[in-house]
């Protein structure tokens, strides 16, 4: 299927401003582009591929460099760019209409108004873009200056980045903010570039702010990529593999994924990167301070970078990776030199060789466990299961399963018996306690540990299972992919343990999982691997809590930011999926603050168990920690960022403004002209044999239609009749908006096999299924969609149409609109 695709804001914003362009009435028009001169002072490799846009588009740059600077630019500049180097800032900007400037902190005085300053070229009515590490009080009054200096100059603050999204790879992202007028009329400059994306944002000063957030997170996502991987290392597992791993989990992060390679291949570029770093967050701390906003997270990741580019061991230079190694006491690049292997491709060696099992006790109904459960139960494995909360249990038995009253009872004919309970208190209760799990097992059988527990506990485990002499076998496998995946068995698993226990298991860990993962090392291996993962997902969450109640204390359009940092080198995988829960000031737990107390505590212990230091991360649980303890343990783990803004008074709650209802309808195409039916009818062929078929997920589509049958039962028979009828459409009423979303997506199924069978018996008919429902909104889309292709085989494209005048419901350009009485 082709379904559209639902672009953030950003890129529209950008594909908005290239289609206006054909329709501009003043300005500078794509054809007097040739004739205009862009100025670049500074250079980097961004501002070479800038400037190469430029000249592709007709236009003459010039640039000038320090030359001071590093000469590759110039070259760059000059070679991929295609520009004139000038001798001075102010030969560069002579006549320019559009000057762009990349300036450090230090001596942007000097090179805006000194001897041969950028004052002294500019042209009247020349604007000023500038991207700069200037802190925002710096950059008023930089304004201020260059407005006293010279009348009828603009000036633009703006962030400038390489955009890291799929949907943004390989374009240059401008952001410019300043007077709205003169924004605009800058982004007619940018309009006809290619792979370039040009958006207008806020008051001067609002990008470079943008900009300090994006600085704080890299930052922190930098310093605890490190501490992952030194921790990961010294639990004995291969570095390879632990990048390999996380890097498609949710521990993730754009720098994670960047730089954890320069690291184990001891990239001497690193340092620079370092250093770099460093700088930025230097100015962020600057800024905090002036603010008077806490970054606890960012304090210490910053000491960390101070001390990683130190480049001193001992009074000797030393590169970062071995300063860290004398840190952490680990050798990573000696670790990174073992042999390696595939942990995926052992995982799939293992599930061929491994045995069949059918009989499985299921311990912890919780919201992860019910949804293994009852994926292992379709699957059509007989499932005996127990949980300590009755209803659950008694969903449970609805489903089809088994329910017993202890863990010993379930226990007792298990060929394999799965624990999914919270913590290590509740998995030792059990195995253990009254009438606990273990008393009850036949010898053999293998025990699937996949709760969350330290690697110290499983090794323990394992022990204690083994003294009891009657050969059970233990699997470490913790889990991960979150409560939808869960039901779908489509879950990330990572397994250690004897080859023995690994070989009876395999089966039902496929059966559970979309990826699988094994890992060398026996009982403990598996649980490290995902200590590591919640280091990085912990760490995350905090971090966009930090950087988001941040913005809010700048003054930011919290929504736009996070829009910007999805495609920007800030983001991570955590950061995409819990900062809209913060916009939206909606803390149902999917995942609560207390899990990532009791996980980062996890990381913590070990950490002090394997005597490592984990500065940012130690911090992390210290935050949810004191999330907890005010009260939101139960909510879900994005409300660490409460703590921020108790403490600052902000509100990082962004709420889309309340729109005028007329407004929003003027931005409507016009209507139709003349009523179209007449000629739609026309227009189809009298002997065509294709049929519409629709299947409404409520009463509702059905009692806006007349002279059409609605079927409500679907059986082959029943589906044959109405296409020997060769009807123009028929509806098919499904009530599936009632059920939840796998008994909607297998009803659909159903029936889109029923229409298939039907059609096969009738020679000649063709058909078209319409899903018709609030489907973005209250249905299930895309679950009954991907049903249908399922059944029927992918569609040329996907046309998703949600519109409800009368109810107040509209959909303009990939924004939901709901009213709020005539408002």
């Amino acid at each position: 299927p082709c379904p559209l695709s639902l672009c953030s804001p950003l890129l529209r914003a950008g594909r908005r401003r290239r289609r206006a362009r054909s329709h501009a009435t003043s300005g500078m028009s794509p054809s007097s582009s040739a004739a205009k001169v862009v100025a670049f002072v500074g250079a980097d490799g961004l501002s070479a591929a800038l400037a190469a846009s430029f000249t592709r588009s007709g236009a003459i740059v010039r640039f000038y460099i320090d030359p001071k600077a590093d000469g590759s630019a110039a070259t760059a500049l000059a070679e991929q760019g295609g520009g004139v180097r000038c001798a001075s800032p102010a030969e560069a900007t002579r006549d320019s209409a559009l000057v762009v400037v990349l300036s450090d902190a230090d001596g942007v005085d000097e090179l805006f108004f000194g001897a041969q300053g950028i004052v002294k070229g500019l042209c009247k009515e020349a604007i000023v873009l500038i991207r700069s590490t200037l802190v925002p009080s710096h950059l008023e009054k930089l304004g201020q200056k260059l407005a006293d200096e010279k009348k009828g100059i603009f000036l633009l603050d703006a962030y400038i980045f390489s955009g890291l999204s799929d949907e943004l790879k390989q374009n240059i992202v401008v952001v410019a903010s300043g007077r709205k007028d003169v924004a605009e009329r800058a982004g007619q400059f940018f309009s006809g570039l290619d792979k370039t994306i040009y958006f207008v944002e806020g008051e001067f000063g609002c990008s470079s702010k943008i900009r300090l957030v994006n600085d704080l997170l890299e930052s922190i996502h930098f310093v605890a990529s490190t501490e992952a991987m030194f921790i990961g290392v010294r639990a004995g597992i291969h570095p390879s593999i632990i990048y390999d791993i996380i890097s498609n989990a949710a521990g993730s992060s754009r720098i994670f994924v960047e730089v954890v390679p320069k690291i184990l291949s001891e990239d001497p570029l690193l340092i620079d990167f370092l250093k770099s770093l460093k700088k930025h967050a230097s100015y962020v701390m600057d800024t905090a301070k002036a603010a008077t906003f806490p970054l606890p997270l960012l304090a210490v990741a910053y000491q960390q970078l101070i001390h990683g580019s130190s480049g001193v061991i001992r009074d000797e230079s030393a590169s970062p990776l071995k300063v860290w190694e004398q840190l952490f006491g680990v050798n990573i690049v000696d670790a990174a030199s073992q042999q390696i292997y595939d942990a995926s491709k052992l995982a799939d060696q293992l599930v061929m060789a491994s045995k069949a099992a059918k009989r499985i006790g299921f311990i912890g109904l919780g919201a992860m466990g019910f949804g293994m459960a009852s994926h292992l139960l379709k699957s059509g494995f007989s499932i005996t299961a127990y949980d300590v909360y009755k209803p659950t249990l008694a969903r449970f038995a609805a489903l089809g399963g088994l329910t017993k009253d202890s863990p010993e009872e379930v226990s007792r004919d298990a060929e394999i018996l799965i624990i999914m309970v919270a913590n290590e208190v509740q998995a030792e209760s059990v195995l253990y306690g009254n009438a606990g799990a273990v008393s009850g097992l036949p010898a053999g059988t293998s025990i699937i540990l996949s709760s969350t527990v330290s690697p110290g506990f499983v090794t323990q485990l394992k022990g204690r299972l083994e003294a009891e002499c009657r050969e059970i076998k233990l699997v470490d496998a913790p889990v991960s992919g979150g409560v939808k995946r869960a039901a779908d068995g489509t879950l990330t698993v990572i397994v250690s343990g004897t080859d023995e226990a690994l070989h009876c298991t395999g089966r039902v860990l496929s059966a559970l999982s979309e990826k699988l993962y094994l890992i060398k090392g026996g009982c403990g291996a598996a649980s490290s691997v995902k200590m590591v993962n919640q280091l990085l997902a912990g760490v995350h969450i905090a971090s966009a809590a930090e950087a988001m109640a941040f913005g809010a204390r700048l003054n930011l359009r919290t929504r736009r930011v996070f829009e910007i940092i999805q495609h920007a080198r800030g983001y991570s995988w955590m950061f995409g999926n819990r900062v809209p829960h913060m916009l939206d000031n909606d803390y149902t737990p999917l995942s609560a603050v207390d899990i990532f107390v009791k996980d980062l505590g996890i990381v913590s212990r070990e950490s002090s168990n394997l005597r490592i230091p984990l500065h940012v991360s130690s911090v992390a649980h210290q935050l949810f920690v004191s999330g907890s303890a005010s009260g939101w343990g139960r909510y879900d783990d994005s409300a660490v960022v409460k703590v921020y803004e108790t403490l600052s008074g902000v509100k990082v709650e962004g709420r889309p403004p309340m729109l005028n209802k007329e407004d929003v309808l003027r931005s409507l195409p016009v209507e139709w002209p003349e009523v179209p039916m007449d000629d739609l009818v026309s227009s189809a062929s009298h002997d065509s044999k294709k049929v519409l078929v629709v299947l409404d997920d409520d009463p509702t589509g059905t009692q806006t239609v007349h002279d059409i049958e609605v079927l409500t039962e679907w059986p082959v028979e029943a589906l044959t009749e109405q296409f020997l009828k060769l009807p123009t459409c028929f509806f098919i009423l499904t009530n599936s908006r009632s059920m939840i979303a796998n008994k909607a997506a297998l009803l659909v199924k159903d029936i889109c096999r029923n229409l298939e069978a039907a059609a096969k018996t009738v020679p000649g008919i063709s058909y078209t299924v319409v899903l018709r429902g609030d489907s973005t909104l209250r249905g299930h889309f895309p679950e009954e969609a991907d049903a249908v292709v399922s059944v029927l085989g992918d569609m040329d494209a996907w046309i998703i149409c949600p519109f409800f005048l009368q109810g107040g419901r509209y959909t303009i350009d990939d924004i939901h609109y709901v009213a709020d009485s005539e408002r």
